[in-house]
């Protein structure tokens, strides 16, 4: 008997997965059965069992001690202020100490959109996509700074082929393409309900994206934290793709990481009201946190503190600065998986295609900002919607095109 197969079958038994056997059997190219098994061998099933183990139980936040959390508003910084960070992070990107992180993996589904989210077009009458409105704002930071910074777009198994195809297609929208470097998301298997392995309609292991705060172990494993650190690079900005008024050379931002002597920083904004559902910034046991708001009761959240501002009122927009030893640090670590029951076709044992009409499938994402609870302090900036935050998530309503195209528009029409 192969040995390959013989490992495989041997693992299979051990973790009670030898379902996936079955599809192997169905396959009849050579080399696709051995590709299949190669997919096998490289699945962490003891991490599998584990994460399993975990979706059976409901996570609890009543034994944590949560507190509010400082935070500095970046428009009520007086001019002394201002003008302190602002000179501090100046020095710091002139000396070719950032380097920028977008989070790029999904896809533009819900948007009705068939490639890349970032790919998609934001409706201007220029017809720039998402991409060329963020390289827009690095370039025009390369110009106010005259340094080259380095742009890491994170992408996925699924998008990262088209993506780069996108980006050399257009010249890289005018930003240097040896400041640019694509790196992939990682994945976890997809389990059914009683832990079993799934396969899609491909005959490949169901995968899913294992959420942002993969990040970090995902540049560990990619070189990326080695080429940002033979770079000589200090602080990362980390955002996603999908905020067309993100900022992330941010000179304010990392003056006030530096002067605070933290590891990392965050951009919060201020809650709509009480029961917005965003996650927010807090103290959880003495450490920095983002709670979300399924997590804290509807009293918590419309606390007030002296000053009649929410208690808990400053959301986390994923806009965040890391200094290069905190990444390091957390790369190391495993992160806590969050776990989502969603619906996923599958091909069953006897190769039959099923498409449910309800969930039954568990897929593990990890969330960035459980890395904040590894570190001591956190500094975080509130900034202004109208300014920072456009996002596009939606095909209608909050969050969608028409919302962003038009807080776009105001901005660079307030700013011209």
């Amino acid at each position: 008997m192969d040995e390959k197969l013989k490992q495989v079958e041997q693992t299979l038994a051990k973790y009670g997965q030898e379902q996936l056997l079955d599809e192997y059997n169905r396959l009849t190219d050579k080399k696709e059965k051995q590709d299949f098994l190669d997919s096998i061998l490289t699945i962490d099933f003891n991490q599998v069992k584990i994460l399993y183990e975990n979706s059976k139980e409901k996570p609890s936040f009543m034994d944590s001690k949560i507190e509010p959390i400082d935070y500095t508003d970046k428009s009520k910084l007086s001019k002394e202020e201002y003008e302190k960070y602002k000179a501090i992070g100046e020095k710091k990107i002139k000396e070719g100490k950032l380097a920028v992180v977008t989070m790029a993996g999904g896809q533009g589904t819900r948007l009705g959109h068939s490639g890349p989210k970032g790919t998609y077009d934001l409706g201007l009458d220029t017809h720039k996509s998402i991409f060329e409105i963020l390289t827009d704002t690095l370039n025009e930071a390369r110009k106010k700074y005259e340094v080259d910074i380095p742009w890491y777009i994170m992408t996925s198994e699924e998008n990262n082929k088209p993506t780069v195809e996108f980006f050399k297609q257009h010249n890289f929208f005018g930003y240097p393409e040896k400041c640019v470097t694509f790196f992939k998301q990682g994945k976890l298997p997809m389990l059914s309900t009683d832990g079993k392995i799934l396969i899609d309609e491909n005959g490949k292991i169901k995968e899913a994206a294992d959420g942002h705060g993969g990040i970090f172990q995902s540049m560990l494993r990619d070189g990326v934290i080695y080429d940002m650190k033979a770079r000589g690079i200090e602080w990362v900005f980390i955002g996603g793709v999908d905020n067309v008024l993100v900022k992330p050379v941010d000179a304010v931002l990392i003056g006030l990481a530096e002067d605070k002597n933290v590891l990392a920083a965050g951009k919060s904004l201020v809650k709509a009201n009480p029961q917005e559902k965003v996650g927010v910034f807090c103290k959880r046991n003495g450490k920095p946190s983002v709670i979300e708001y399924s997590e804290i009761t509807p009293e918590m959240a419309a606390e007030t503190n002296e000053n009649g501002e929410l208690k808990y009122g400053e959301s986390h927009i994923l806009c965040n600065l890391f200094n290069i030893k905190a990444i390091e640090k957390i790369s190391q670590m495993n992160l806590p998986y969050h776990i989502a029951f969603k619906k996923a076709k599958y091909i069953d044992n006897n190769g039959n295609l099923v498409v449910p009409d309800k969930p039954n499938a568990y897929k593990f994402e990890s969330f960035l900002f459980d890395a904040f609870e590894s570190l001591d302090d956190l500094a975080i900036m509130r900034v202004k919607r109208e300014e920072e935050f456009a996002p596009v998530k939606n095909a209608e309503g909050v969050d969608s095109p028409e919302t962003a195209r038009k807080l776009y528009l105001d901005f660079h029409e307030k700013n011209k």
